[in-house]
């Protein structure tokens, strides 16, 4: 075996380090994982090899130069030329990558709603489609809101954040609260500071679900919200661009030297985001029936605030995040009444972030090789 090529991955214990050591094997490198403890690789070993490709678990603590050079000198010794190597692969996008992301996002799905908008009344005033056939306005109107979101996001990381990536932090923090005072201003201006009737076009009507009456607009957010759910887990998880999102998450520089294209990626980050919170805006435009410039904000304060309960880093978790914050406020507001949902929301999230920080469904934060 010492003529195979070999492909080193450091941490494999994770969900994430375990797939890119599965791949590695099936393009035919011998998979040479490693971490502290090197027992605790055997079952992945196992796995490769009942797929038919080569591991090797060695055990090293990649924070000790010396022993990095020996694994390698190893490596080279017992297996083969060394061809790859990933560090410190985790499970989960980080928070880092969306740090910046997450700031302004709630003023693209605020624009998304507006998109959403101005499609349907475009239709209410020249057309008679949204009564004729409104399942193809809606849908027109929710893919007028991704688009308009996700180019307004393209713009904005090249404009706004791109310059200042290498920046002291304060600084994109700055930048961000300029464009959402932007965009606000000029929807202000646009609407004359008018709230904005969204065209009736949902049918009516209700089915009776254990003896509880849902109606047919909150059946399809919740449709809409798991079918969204698994095509962002899915691009995560099971596509390239999603493994290299969450290599630039975990560390920009080591994703960056193992070639992947680290301006690209978190352009395609803004982008996925942007994607899914213009088709919200619109959703949400339809279940309130109005949108006003500014109205983004206390969502987008929610929406991190869910994915703060379901864990930072997990997508199952955000949307579990959501429905729990949003069954707190409706039961919330049934017993004690709606202006203590707030209060009860936000003590539930202090809660978590002192007894649970890492959420429902994250995980602790592991530093181990």
């Amino acid at each position: 075996m010492a003529d195979s090529k070999a492909a080193l991955v450091v941490g494999a214990g994770e969900a994430t380090g375990g797939a890119i050591a599965r791949r590695f094997a099936r393009e035919g490198y011998v998979a040479c994982v490693t971490r502290r403890n090197a027992d605790k690789l055997a079952p992945l070993v196992a796995q490769i090899a009942a797929q038919g490709g080569q591991a090797r678990a060695f055990g090293s603590d990649a924070r000790r130069e010396e022993q990095v050079v020996e694994l390698v000198q190893t490596i080279e010794r017992e297996v083969g030329p060394l061809e790859v190597c990933v560090f410190n692969v985790g499970g989960n996008v980080r928070f880092p990558i969306r740090e910046l992301t997450s700031r302004v996002y709630y003023k693209v799905w605020e624009m998304g709603a507006f998109a959403g908008f101005y499609t349907l009344d475009g239709f209410e005033q020249h057309s008679n489609l949204n009564d004729a056939v409104p399942a193809l306005t809606i849908t027109l109107a929710i893919a007028s809101g991704m688009v308009v979101a996700v180019v307004l996001a393209v713009l904005m990381e090249r404009i706004a954040y791109r310059p200042l990536r290498h920046a002291p932090r304060l600084a994109p923090l700055i930048s961000a609260i300029g464009v959402s005072i932007l965009l606000r201003n000029i929807m202000l201006r646009v609407t004359n500071a008018q709230r904005q009737i969204y065209p009736d076009v949902f049918p009516d009507g209700a089915i009776e679900i254990g003896g509880v009456r849902v109606t047919y607009i909150r059946l399809f957010l919740i449709g809409m919200s798991f079918l969204f759910l698994l095509i962002l887990y899915a691009f995560i998880e099971r596509t390239k661009q999603g493994m290299a999102i969450r290599a630039v998450a975990e560390d920009k520089d080591t994703a960056a030297l193992m070639g992947i294209n680290v301006d690209r990626t978190i352009v395609m980050t803004f982008v996925s985001g942007a994607a899914l919170a213009g088709a919200a805006g619109v959703c949400y435009g339809m279940f309130i029936t109005n949108v006003s410039a500014g109205m983004g904000f206390i969502p987008g304060i929610k929406a991190f605030t869910a994915a703060v309960l379901g864990g930072i880093g997990s997508v199952p978790g955000a949307m579990l995040g959501g429905y729990f914050l949003g069954l707190t406020e409706s039961y919330t507001t049934r017993w004690l009444g709606g202006q203590y949902k707030d209060v009860v929301a936000f003590v539930l999230l202090v809660t978590v972030l002192i007894f649970r920080p890492w959420g429902f469904l994250g995980k602790r934060e592991d530093r181990r090789a």
